[in-house]
């Protein structure tokens, strides 16, 4: 694990990149930007899953977890995100990965619009061992809403 202060650090591959930041104090989420080029807009029509752009690059110190996940206001408009982890060793552009619900729908994504959150946390390092037997719990191997109704 990491030892002392680390920082995220961020590169701006475009000019008019947005850097993330917290929408208030008491936000987990960085926001995420699109950065569109020329026009400065993308459509999102139907089902089909399309790479936004987000102008940035970031390293990731190692320790650390960094994923992406949907914005609830944009999913309140049907518009999804998938979820994505950003790895350490990963120098790229962060693209964010986006669709809609409706097949028939459209919506249109603008540059500098809030499109995703990162979130950071740290990842627990833990060993892997492989055994012959679980402890058993009362839940047991019930899944997919065994614990509901």
């Amino acid at each position: 694990m990491a030892k002392g202060k680390q920082t995220l650090k961020i590169k701006r591959l475009r000019p008019n990149a947005k850097l993330p930041r917290r929408a208030t104090p008491g936000s987990t989420g960085f926001d995420i930007f699109a950065c569109i080029e020329g026009k400065g807009k993308i459509a999102l029509v139907g089902t089909q899953p399309k790479l936004i752009p987000s102008g940035i690059a970031i390293e990731v110190p190692w320790g650390y977890d960094v994923q992406i996940r949907p914005r609830s206001g944009l999913s309140a408009k049907g518009v999804g995100v998938t979820f994505g982890t950003i790895d350490s060793d990963y120098r790229g552009e962060i693209l964010i990965t986006m669709y809609l619900f409706d097949p028939d729908a459209a919506f249109e994504i603008k540059h500098g619009d809030r499109i995703a959150q990162m979130i950071v946390s740290t990842i627990a390092d833990l060993p892997l061992v492989e055994v012959e037997e679980l402890s058993s719990t009362e839940r047991g191997a019930g899944g997919h809403g065994s614990t509901g109704k």
